[in-house]
């Protein structure tokens, strides 16, 4: 029997609902892994840190795709809460058309803008040309990451998240099997990887996309629409936060690399790399978790059920806490076995890079209770707070941090960064949660 978004939820059924989500962010990112692992371990150290070093840049290109995916999914489940279905299904089909038309010019922008942003980044000889090859590839298909991640979100306000789940598995193992066929046996090199990631990412994006087109009793649709400018502005606004986390997310990274070529050079860069690979993998599991709640958010909001949106609140932090705790523990066990899976050919580069992944993984013990309330807030189309809460944890805090510590700590402050923006990013979230409660009734 399938979870409806009108349901009464008990921890169970949170949990069901959810897993599919949870699962989906997972495969998403271990493949994202798999690349990595192939580069470093097939093609060699240099390319690895130059993708590490570009992919930031390829990052920021798809960010309209998290912005549109999270906040028109909060839209649509309250229009769906309201009762009103064909509206809910004119706005997806103008926000699907306006992510192709969005892709395409970013595309453009983006091969325009690539060789001079190289060497902005101070890639210079072989780690430039190495971005540059990665870059060129796959720029080009900006239009299916942004569908793809957008689809991961509206799937969900669907009610279809294990066909998400489906299509995430069916693109990871696509990005796998491509690159042990490109990198590691027809030995392509770092072209070889980048195609098998364009790949999967058309796979992700095209088999939902006719699923919308040709599935006329779905929830949602493609359909014929008509531009609404508040609609488009309201997503926007729900979803910029989203967008600001990924937005700045790859700015940060920069900086963060920045620091580290300064600090350790190539090794630094590389270990680095690293460390955001498996941090994603660990992040998943909130992201995920946040993803499947947001539609149930936003419906009980949209339908006035205050009775719902407390009982959902009140268990989605009960969950996080769990989730909290477990993914410290496992992120210390890992912290060497991941590492040395990457980098085991060079112990210098395996021991900076152990001692920086366990004094990062000291933040996922506050990371999903930040998480959650910026997916929290979107749910519930305050966009202002979400975005507040994005500022404050990806950029404001982390900036001033990566700046900062590691005039103290030197290359320890570097991977402490996250823990301090973290920290005090939850004082900030905390407030906001305890002054809407009132204003939300949840």
């Amino acid at each position: 029997m399938e979870i409806k978004l009108s349901d009464h939820f008990t921890f169970s059924k949170l949990i069901r609902f959810t897993v599919p989500s949870v699962i989906m962010m997972i495969f998403t990112s271990i493949y994202g892994v798999i690349d990595g692992i192939f580069v470093s371990n097939f093609v060699g150290k240099t390319p690895f840190a130059a993708i590490n070093l570009i992919m930031p840049v390829c990052m920021i290109l798809g960010t309209i795709g998290f912005m549109i995916g999270t906040g028109g999914s909060a839209l649509i489940s309250m229009t769906l809460g309201q009762g009103d279905r064909k509206k809910a299904n004119e706005i997806f089909s103008l926000l699907i058309y306006v992510s192709i038309i969005s892709g395409i010019a970013l595309s453009i922008l983006g091969i325009i803008l690539l060789r001079p942003i190289t060497a902005m980044l101070g890639a210079e000889g072989e780690m430039a040309e190495y971005c540059l090859k990665y870059g060129y590839i796959i720029i080009p298909f900006s239009v299916a990451f942004i569908l793809q991640n957008e689809f991961q979100s509206f799937l969900i306000c669907a009610e279809k998240p294990k066909f998400g789940l489906f299509i995430t598995v069916a693109a990871g193992v696509t990005n796998i099997v491509l690159d042990a066929l490109f990198v590691a046996l027809f030995r392509w090199g770092i072209e070889g990887a980048a195609f098998a990631t364009a790949i999967s990412q058309l796979i992700g994006c095209v088999i939902p996309l006719i699923y919308f087109m040709s599935n006329r009793k779905g929830l949602l649709r493609l359909t014929k629409t008509h531009f609404m400018p508040k609609a488009l502005f309201k997503t926007c606004a729900n979803g910029s936060s989203e967008m600001m986390t990924n937005l700045s997310l790859s700015l940060v990274n920069i900086l963060y690399n920045f620091q580290l070529m300064r600090l350790a050079g190539e090794n630094g860069i590389a270990a680095y790399g690293v460390i955001m690979y498996v941090n994603f993998i660990f992040l998943s599991v909130f992201i995920g978790f946040s993803i499947g709640t947001a539609p149930l958010i936003g419906y009980h909001y949209g339908a006035s059920n205050s009775d719902e949106l407390k009982n959902l609140s009140k268990k989605c932090i009960t969950v996080i806490a769990v989730f909290s705790v477990v993914m410290t523990a496992l992120a210390l066990l890992l912290a060497a076995p991941l590492s040395k899976i990457f980098v085991g050919y060079d112990s210098e580069l395996y021991a900076m890079t152990v001692r920086g992944f366990i004094l990062y993984s000291l933040s996922f013990l506050i990371i999903g209770f930040n998480i959650f309330g910026s997916s929290f807030f979107t749910a519930l189309n305050n966009g202002i707070i979400s975005a507040i809460i994005s500022f404050a944890r990806t950029l404001l805090f982390q900036v001033i941090a990566v700046l900062l510590l590691p005039l103290i700590f030197e290359l320890d402050g570097v991977w402490l960064s996250i823990v301090f923006a973290e920290l005090v990013s939850l004082i900030v979230t905390i407030f906001f949660f305890i002054k809407m409660k009132d204003t939300y009734h949840y």
